[in-house]
């Protein structure tokens, strides 16, 4: 494609995943990233699964193009959990791939075809690149890969995988990964550059600086909060979390647990047997209600393990979340967060699974203001000149062009 600035860059962007409605929190940082790029002036248009029925429709005036593999019954592979999750406990489900992918290679041809996109950005490679290059096929459109994790796990589990992954990496026109830890997974299965490309914040409102809201956050008078927010999943390690609370004072110290899961019900009855003081659980809150959280908060804590499946975060995008707010971080040190936090400089890294490491830096943090002042405006510092979404769109139209 030519370098000439003044064209035009369409984007037809594949992913497994896309908010169903206005008010959807499904992967806001994907729906935050084509939002800028439409406001940089490309052209963006969504291909995903339907939802249940889900017919085409539009989200922040970008249309997303619905494609159906089964009757409205059975159309829940994907959205609100991760399909090799469902898959996991009911391999059934599993027949619901072939038309899936078939659906979604004929979609994607019909929209090549019809809107001559200048890139295929495809979320996910697994399975969707499979209808990137089916298309690519018929219309010479340049791919782009863009991988965050869960369908490298997949390579390690089903060896059948990883030749695909392959033959795919190696003939992308380029490939991005959401952190440093995915692109060295990429690059395990099949060396070649690999362009980092994180998330940045996915709040849409202007937030106060931190500085403005002293007064509110953790009063004398108050308990130390220190703030989880995350799907209540294995590899959140929330389980060692609540192992730590209970060492903690409970006339001091406060654990806020954000968000819902598999997990719930099994780590609610976890706190109430061993930290029923230390530990309160919100729920699904809103945007506004989680501001405060933020606002509120003397720290905030992600205590991310690998799990059973060989699992864990890709990046950590709620570090970047708490980083704006100027909120000191503790987080374990595993997979992407390590492009986030950088030990007693941006925030505390502990080891996975380790409750009495958990435990000390809480108090660590809560002891030493000065410190947790430092590390809070070094992190944001960080977030703000690394994870920028100025930063990281220039970036994806500086390849697309390149491409």
């Amino acid at each position: 494609m030519s370098n000439d600035s003044s064209k035009k860059i369409s984007v037809l962007t594949l992913t497994s995943v896309y908010p169903r409605f206005h008010e959807d929190t499904e992967v806001p940082w994907l729906r935050m990233s084509l939002r800028k790029l439409k406001e940089r002036g490309c052209g963006v248009t969504v291909a995903a699964p339907s939802y249940r029925g889900l017919k085409n429709h539009s989200i922040d005036d970008i249309p997303v193009y619905r494609y159906r593999y089964a009757p409205a019954g059975l159309e829940f592979l994907t959205h609100e959990e991760g399909a090799p999750s469902k898959i996991a406990r009911n391999p059934f489900l599993q027949l619901l791939a072939i038309p899936y992918v078939i659906s979604g290679s004929l979609k994607t041809l019909f929209l090549c075809l019809k809107l001559k996109p200048s890139v295929i950005h495809v979320h996910w490679p697994f399975p969707h690149a499979f209808m990137a290059y089916f298309a690519a096929f018929f219309r010479k459109t340049p791919v782009v890969l863009n991988f965050h994790g869960a369908e490298l796990l997949l390579a390690k589990k089903k060896r059948w995988i990883k030749p695909l992954l392959r033959f795919f990496i190696k003939h992308a026109n380029a490939v991005f990964a959401n952190s440093s830890f995915t692109a060295m997974v990429i690059t395990d299965i099949y060396k070649r550059d690999v362009e980092i490309s994180p998330y940045g914040t996915t709040f849409d409102t202007a937030r106060a600086a931190r500085d403005n809201h002293d007064d509110d956050a953790n009063p004398p008078h108050k308990k130390f909060r220190v703030l989880f927010v995350g799907r209540h999943i294995e590899r959140k390690g929330i389980e060692y979390l609540i192992k730590a609370a209970a060492t903690l004072d409970p006339n001091i110290y406060q654990i806020r647990i954000v968000g819902q899961g598999d997990l719930t019900e099994k780590l609610k009855a976890q706190a109430a047997k061993e930290a029923p003081e230390q530990v309160v659980f919100l729920g699904k809150i809103s945007n506004e209600d989680l501001e405060k959280e933020y606002q509120q908060a003397g720290a905030f804590i992600l205590p991310a393990i690998v799990d059973s499946r060989g699992d864990t975060e890709g990046l950590g995008v709620v570090l970047i979340e708490a980083a704006e707010y100027g909120i000191p971080i503790i987080a374990s040190a595993v997979g992407g967060i390590v492009d986030v936090i950088i030990n007693d400089k941006t925030g505390l890294l502990v080891k996975e699974k380790s409750p009495t490491e958990l435990a000390n830096a809480i108090k660590r943090l809560h002891d030493d203001p000065t410190l947790s002042k430092t590390l809070a405006e070094n992190c944001k510092s960080h977030v703000n000149e690394f994870f920028s979404w100025d930063r990281i769109t220039e970036k994806q139209i500086t390849i697309y062009k390149n491409i």
